[in-house]
């Protein structure tokens, strides 16, 4: 089923989705909506269009990206989140392209979203309407990786465990710095989140253009990968987008507040505090369009939905390199010890 003919039964399929929205149990209400849209395997055969917020909505009519591009490759294949919004899939062909041109190998890609957005049940509280990606600071290899290594790969995380929010100068380098700064240079890009040592180490040495480095925002973890986040495509009139970034490059105040106590502090517990039950996010907080994306009609197959037309096909048909793993930085985990950047609770939404 090509593209344009899901868009001409997107009318029916929609309709048909929010009859069945409407007469869905109750007890599917009941559930939280990470398991209901964890559950769904293939998109929503229907127009393509992000509802609601980064944080709070969904997508209907994603794309799926290649497991294997002549300069990506998809990882944690298990999954299931190498789906996005067209626009955000076509900004990763070209970002992997431009990355070689820098002198990276290629990109290694980590999640996009789920078939038809939404909550995760794991890992992410954006990454809901198929415009934010994940990308490793590890460069991709030089031989194309099992499903199994895709999966086991350990993480690098840049910076150095042995002083507080340090970029460990052994591991980052300039062609990191580069693919950052490239990855906020476009203009369909609307914030590029780091961790804060990599935002100041940024500050510190990049002699580039830095206007584009106010879109670079410090951010907890982000030390294994970058996080691009796109505007809302034209033609989104559900999708919510954020308010505009700051004005100047970041390396202010703003910046040296995550150098401090505050942001690291654990949260005190009140006295004769009971526990508090942690309230799951369920389909009624979600757009109402949300239900019917839920609802929506799937494609026969993740090959008539995937980006270029089936195109995964093509790129694994392409010669691989018979060499080993290329050396790559080396890997300790990623986990940041509590001693020295405890986690507070709850964390901040990202700005």
């Amino acid at each position: 089923m090509s593209f344009n003919l899901m868009k001409l039964l997107s009318r029916l399929g929609t309709a048909a989705a929010l009859l069945a929205a409407m007469a869905s149990p109750l007890q599917a209400e009941e559930r939280p909506a990470k398991e209901l849209f964890g559950a769904r395997a293939l998109p929503a055969a229907m127009q393509t269009q992000a509802y609601g917020s980064y944080a709070k909505g969904c997508i209907a009519g994603a794309v799926a990206i290649p497991t294997d591009g002549p300069a990506w490759q998809a990882m944690r294949l298990s999954r299931n989140r190498r789906w996005g919004h067209p626009e955000m899939i076509a900004l990763l062909e070209q970002f992997s392209q431009d990355a070689q041109k820098l002198g990276w190998p290629g990109l290694l890609l980590g999640d996009i979203s789920q078939p038809r957005g939404g909550p995760m049940l794991s890992g992410h509280a954006s990454h809901q309407m198929g415009l934010d990606a994940d990308i490793w600071f590890t460069p991709m290899p030089d031989r194309r990786m099992s499903a199994q290594e895709r999966e086991q790969l350990p993480f690098t995380s840049m910076l150095d465990k042995s002083k507080f929010l340090t970029v460990d100068s052994r591991r980052w380098t300039s062609t990191h710095a580069r693919l950052v700064m490239k990855a906020a240079s476009y203009p369909q890009v609307e914030r590029v989140f780091v961790n804060p040592a990599i935002k100041k180490k940024l500050c510190e040495t990049w002699q580039g253009d830095r206007s584009l480095l106010g879109k670079v925002r410090p951010i907890y973890g982000h030390d294994e990968h970058f996080h691009i986040r796109i505007k809302c495509p034209p033609g989104s009139a559900n999708c919510k987008g954020q308010a505009a970034v700051p004005a100047g490059d970041g390396c202010d105040k703003s910046l040296a507040w995550w150098f401090t106590k505050e942001p690291w502090a654990k949260p005190e517990p009140k006295k004769n505090q009971k526990p508090v039950k942690p309230r799951y996010v369920k389909l009624s907080d979600l757009p109402k369009s949300c239900a019917a994306v839920l609802a929506g009609p799937a494609p026969a197959s993740e090959q008539e939905v995937t980006y270029g037309g089936g195109a995964a096909m093509a790129f694994a048909a392409q010669p691989a390199a018979d060499d080993g793993i290329a050396a790559v930085i080396a890997a300790d985990g990623g986990a940041e010890p509590a001693s020295l950047i405890p986690i507070p609770l709850p964390r901040p939404s990202l700005q």
